[in-house]
């Protein structure tokens, strides 16, 4: 019978950041319930939600996300990072509790503009969007063009459906969350939210140190670090010695595990700066994300669970660059997945 290590290495943590983000082996299953494995996806670019889904999702089809966000299981909206993501109903609102200060307090430090103004400005569009849906553009002309969206980060809104799908990708048609999801967030305790977005984080991302969750939450480490006080957690530490925590039943796999080729979005969150103890992203490459005129935005493939090159499709076929050396199986097996991305791209 094997023994949990008590100190994880890199290619542990990498094996296990896999596993959580269906990387390893597709899963099947409800979408709502893969998102609430995975901690939720970025959504703040529509084609690379979907393909997010595609390459963690056995046989996904677009039609898949249309019908979740018109059913309203899943949704979309400013969360961790003061970013879009995709989530589902069930964990909209914890997540967004947990986060709303400090998204608030980050909106103000970003855009310099005083906290009564930006309140004020969304009280506005919150007694206008009551009951109805408004578009981006109705923000602007509301309060003008400075404050305009500025104010809607203020408050709990969700994306629309059609926006943000493949045919409008656009997500500009906002709705009051506690309008589109019958409900709100009152009845919440921030600290319980805290705890949920903390134990999602674990769930799909971990194991982890508290200021990795911090950053990929968008929290203070404060904030972080209370929580995980009330949480029951397992413990362990990286090769450097620094504490990792984890969910009890998480799944470690065995770091000689195979992992198949990957193909990933723009702004996946296994590239974000959290996962760097992973090696998913390894040193070497990183520069040519960070140096890019928008960081993280070029689509990578992963070859043994990291980052060899990017990828991109044109004329219906994906095209790989590699940033080292292939060897022919792995490029074999890169080939076939990119025939079946291109084929997802054409049905879509």
């Amino acid at each position: 019978m094997s023994r949990t290590p008590e100190v994880l290495t890199e290619r542990h943590l990498n094996r296990a950041l896999l596993a959580r983000q269906l990387l390893l082996e597709r899963a099947s299953g409800s979408l709502p319930k893969i998102l609430e494995r995975i901690g939720g996806i970025q959504a703040q670019y529509t084609p690379s939600t979907y393909l997010g889904l595609w390459t963690r999702i056995e046989g996904f089809e677009s039609r898949q996300l249309e019908r979740a966000l018109e059913r309203r299981t899943v949704v979309q909206g400013t969360l961790m990072r003061v970013t879009i993501h995709l989530v589902s109903a069930r964990d909209w609102w914890p997540f967004a509790v947990a986060v709303r200060e400090a998204r608030r307090r980050a909106l103000v430090r970003a855009q310099k503009l005083d906290e009564r103004r930006l309140a004020a400005a969304a009280r506005k569009i919150q007694e206008r969007i009551a009951g109805d849906t408004m578009t981006q553009a109705e923000m602007r002309k509301l309060l003008g063009e400075t404050t305009g969206l500025s104010s809607a980060i203020w408050l709990d809104l969700v994306r629309v459906p059609p926006s943000g799908t493949w045919a409008r990708r656009r997500a500009d048609v906002c709705a009051a969350a506690e309008d589109w999801l019958g409900e709100d967030g009152a009845r919440i305790d921030p600290n319980d939210a805290v705890d949920h977005l903390v134990r999602s984080c674990l769930r799909g991302f971990g194991p982890a140190g508290r200021a990795d969750i911090a950053d990929w939450a968008g929290l203070p480490v404060r904030d972080v670090a209370a929580s995980l006080g009330r949480l029951e957690l397992r413990r362990f530490r990286d090769e450097r010695g620094n504490e990792l925590v984890d969910l009890p039943r998480a799944p470690l796999p065995d770091p000689d595990t195979p992992a198949p080729v990957r193909l990933l979005p723009v702004w996946d969150a296994t590239t974000l700066k959290s996962m760097r103890r992973t090696g998913v992203l390894p040193d070497q490459h990183r520069p040519r994300f960070t140096k890019s005129p928008y960081p993280h935005s070029m689509n990578a493939f992963l070859v043994d669970g990291r980052v060899a090159g990017v990828w991109n499709i044109k004329d219906g076929r994906v095209q790989f660059d590699p940033f080292e050396k292939i060897d022919r199986a792995a490029m074999r097996e890169l080939r076939e997945e990119g025939e079946r991305l291109a084929a997802f791209y054409t049905e879509t």
